[in-house]
């Protein structure tokens, strides 16, 4: 049995990443840490790491429990980590700027230059 493994396959096997692109990718930008620091993809991960992920909308910490090299099951692939990420903020804090209410019908023109404003994409 591997004493490590590498930290891209192990994120993207323990389902962290959707794609083993993504979890090269995302050490290559930074996104992904062992113990505090910066990981490249090659990097290798052992029992009792603590790997931090930062995704789009929240970071997970997690402590490597098993290794894993291929992708398995969502239950096998839960069982391999301990997670100590902080709870998502609650969906009422989460500011839905932008969103319309539910059957309000289309947006006009000038609401849809609102939405596209807030946000922050550019007009034509």
């Amino acid at each position: 049995m591997a004493t490590s493994v590498r930290v891209d396959a192990w994120v993207w096997a323990v389902r962290l990443y959707k794609t083993r692109s993504q979890a090269t990718a995302g050490c290559r930008a930074g996104h992904v840490r062992i113990d505090g620091e910066r990981a490249k993809p090659a990097q290798h991960v052992h029992v009792g790491s603590r790997v931090e992920v930062r995704g789009s909308e929240r970071v997970r910490i997690v402590e490597v429990t098993q290794l894993l090299a291929k992708r398995v099951g969502a239950p096998v692939a839960a069982a391999a980590y301990i997670d100590h990420s902080p709870p998502p903020p609650p969906k009422e804090l989460a500011s839905p700027f932008g969103m319309r209410e539910r059957g309000a019908g289309r947006p006009t023109k000038r609401q849809r230059r609102e939405i596209d404003k807030l946000r922050g994409r550019r007009s034509r």
